[in-house]
């Protein structure tokens, strides 16, 4: 589909499973359109949760009917807890019921866990069947819809059981985002200064002045913010695409941010965006502790994350006091963690992140203690 007056087409190029990436308003609208060249029959299971699909889910259905299609919904609880084994073998059992066939095709239609879990789903259906993401959250527009990556969280961590699948196409459309709570704008907010944070000062500085308006929704802001992180997550998923190297640095916050996660719980207490807030702060004070970065910097990457009201401090995140000892542990458990040895996203300086590997524990331990930890 070529991109309409208005609407950015970024490609991710991973040669003969390229795909386009459209950014803009309208886009559900035209979805029929977009998705007909995809479709062997007519026919679409499009997941979505509860609060997406009563939301939106009429209009999507509309536009999916309008081209022909017919439409499966299979809708799950919203949350993160629906991110499990629990939760995919239930989605998985329910596109049984459908008798989708390997040419058929799934739509992921909500947040990050919907896109996580419908594409992990699909990556493991009769062995692999296409999918398409319709992200409805900014976090989802700018992050975990672009790349390929699925999966689902365990008790032992998040994300850890999963598969690289790419979809065949991405609408990210901005009039959605109307509807998003302001929190849940502040979370997606984490993942757009990330890119600015570990690679485009020049971005990094454009947000230090727009990101209000981003916040506040305001159109170019908003299109402008969204199209340059699917650049730059697009630039970097063509040059990386399984994670052997550079594509590690956009997890920047997300080894502290994590291991967050896994002390409150995965609910509503910490989101996943606010957990990455207060994980690049950290990262990039744990690099200034280490000599790694100028203070300054450190400083100014914080001030730019307090900003948007995501929280910067342990002391923000939870009241009671955390054990460092147990967050070094739960990051001894991240994906990037190798031979037992800590890999971290640290920073030389704003706008240039870097992979660090054999972090001492003992050096994380004692700075999570200097913030607050126990």
């Amino acid at each position: 589909m070529n991109a309409k007056p208005g609407v950015r087409r970024i490609d991710v190029g991973l040669g003969d499973r390229s795909y386009a990436v459209l950014v803009g308003a309208g886009l559900i609208d035209a979805a029929g359109e977009a998705m007909a060249p995809l479709l062997k029959r007519r026919r679409t299971a499009v997941v979505s949760d509860q609060t997406v699909w009563g939301l939106h889910g009429a209009r999507l259905t509309a536009a999916l009917e309008r081209a022909g299609i017919a439409v499966w919904p299979v809708i799950v609880a919203p949350g993160e807890q629906t991110k499990s084994f629990e939760g995919l073998a239930d989605v998985s059992d329910r596109l049984l019921a459908l008798e989708l066939d390997r040419g058929d095709l799934i739509t992921a239609f909500g947040g990050g866990v919907v896109g996580d879990l419908a594409g992990f789903a699909a990556a493991i259906y009769k062995r692999g069947i296409d999918f398409v993401q319709i992200p409805t959250t900014l976090l989802a527009q700018v992050d975990s819809s672009v790349g390929g990556k699925t999966a689902i969280d365990t008790p032992r961590g998040k994300n850890l059981v999963g598969a690289f699948h790419q979809p065949r196409l991405v609408l990210a459309d901005l009039d959605v985002l109307a509807t998003l709570p302001v929190r849940e704008m502040r979370c997606g907010y984490a993942e757009v200064i990330k890119y600015g944070l570990l690679g485009d000062f020049g971005f990094f500085e454009w947000l230090e002045t727009n990101g209000a308006a981003v916040l506040a929704r305001e159109p170019a802001a908003l299109a402008h913010a969204v199209a340059r992180s699917v650049e730059m997550k697009a630039e970097i998923v063509a040059e990386d695409e399984t994670e052997q190297g550079r594509r590690a640095l956009l997890n920047l916050g997300h080894t502290f941010g994590h291991a967050l996660e896994a002390e409150t719980g995965y609910g509503a207490a910490l989101l996943h965006g606010e957990a990455v807030g207060a994980g690049m702060a950290l990262a990039f004070r744990f690099s200034a502790a280490q000599g790694l970065c100028p203070s300054q910097e450190a400083a100014r990457a914080t001030a730019a994350i307090a900003a948007a009201g995501l929280p910067t401090t342990l002391a923000e995140v939870s009241a009671r006091p955390f054990a460092a000892d147990r967050l070094v542990r739960h990051m001894a458990q991240d994906k990037k963690a190798q031979d037992g040895e800590l890999t971290f996203i640290l920073a030389r300086r704003l706008g240039e992140a870097f992979v660090a590997k054999q972090v001492d524990p003992g050096a994380a331990a004692a700075f999570l203690q200097q913030e607050g930890a126990a």
